[in-house]
């Protein structure tokens, strides 16, 4: 399988919007998709790792899930001019600055 880079991503998802998609669904629209996904994923995690069961006929489609997640995450950075790539490495460095000392000393995660 190839590798893309996020910047790749979001160029990927556009052409398909700008060619099978005819537009980008609104913003909110896109938010209460995303909304919808992430409650997806959530089902699965309580399924597979929580008390809960699989119904019969469900899969624990766990990757698809993200996937799709992270799809309409890459539509709504499209819509509103977000690069993420420059944002994920800004993310990187504030949790890095603020964090790099406190879980390494936090008692509650050492096993």
């Amino acid at each position: 399988m190839a590798e893309i880079t996020i910047e790749q991503a979001q160029k990927m998802v556009d052409a398909w919007i700008k060619e099978y998609g005819v537009r980008y669904f609104s913003e909110l629209t896109n938010m209460a998709c995303l909304t919808e996904e992430v409650g997806e994923l959530a089902r699965i995690i309580a399924r597979k790792y929580g008390d809960q069961s699989f119904k019969q006929g469900e899969k624990p489609n766990l990757g698809e899930e993200m996937a799709d997640i992270l799809w309409v995450l890459i539509c709504l950075a499209n819509q509103t001019g977000v690069d993420l790539t420059k944002e994920f490495l800004l993310s990187m460095q504030k949790k890095t600055n603020r964090d790099s000392l406190r879980h390494i000393a936090n008692p509650k995660l050492k096993a």
